[in-house]
């Protein structure tokens, strides 16, 4: 029962869109009517709004933290264990991908995702973080950096921790965020993908 609290919890954590509530608050665009039509920190801004993208990625990832840390930090005395974690690492992370407070229409989870690694170990997040950063200094992509990241995620866990049930559930997380940027592979392979720092039209 307490596990699938956590997990019930988890997801809605996750299903705060803070692109949402953050553009609402800065009297902005809903962006989920504009360029990527994504609601997450890259789209935000798109609308000219650093402060916004800036909230909304601190906002999006510090929920992944905060559900993954809470139940680490305090979940042993309720009985949760490893699997618990796997799980309510899944859930806040599906949460921003489906929010049911937004018609199951979210995000493409990288800072969610990112929030939850920096959950689970700091020296994990940071690793990811960095890889990020030098994707997307080098090439000037979100998403492409987004990508490679998520697929050395799971190395980066499995080279600190060895393999458990969180390691599985990173490899799940890294699977979906390459799904969600379907479009965007796309849109690399064409040419026709925004970069960073571009305007909506």
């Amino acid at each position: 029962m307490n596990t699938l609290l956590a997990v019930l919890a988890a997801y809605l954590i996750g299903s705060i869109s803070f692109a949402v509530v953050v553009s609402y608050a800065f009297g902005l665009s809903d962006p989920r009517t504009y360029g990527s039509k994504n609601p997450g920190a890259t789209n935000v801004l798109r609308s000219g709004n650093k402060a916004a993208a800036i909230l909304t990625l601190i906002g999006d990832g510090f929920k992944g933290w905060l559900a993954v840390w809470l139940t680490i930090r305090f979940g042993f005395e309720y009985g949760l264990g490893e699997t618990a974690v796997a799980l309510v690492i899944l859930a806040v992370f599906i949460g921003h991908l489906w929010p049911v407070f937004f018609k199951f229409v979210g995000g493409k989870g990288v800072a969610t995702a990112l929030g939850v690694l920096l959950g689970i170990n700091p020296w994990l997040g940071l690793a990811t973080l960095v890889t990020w950063v030098v994707v997307a200094y080098a090439f000037r992509y979100s998403s492409l950096a987004a990508l490679v990241a998520s697929i050395f995620a799971p190395f980066y866990y499995g080279l600190l921790f060895g393999p458990d049930p969180k390691l599985l559930a990173i490899f799940v997380m890294s699977g979906l965020l390459v799904y969600r940027h379907g479009q965007n592979i796309g849109n690399l392979m064409q040419g026709k993908e925004s970069k960073l720092g571009s305007k909506k039209k």
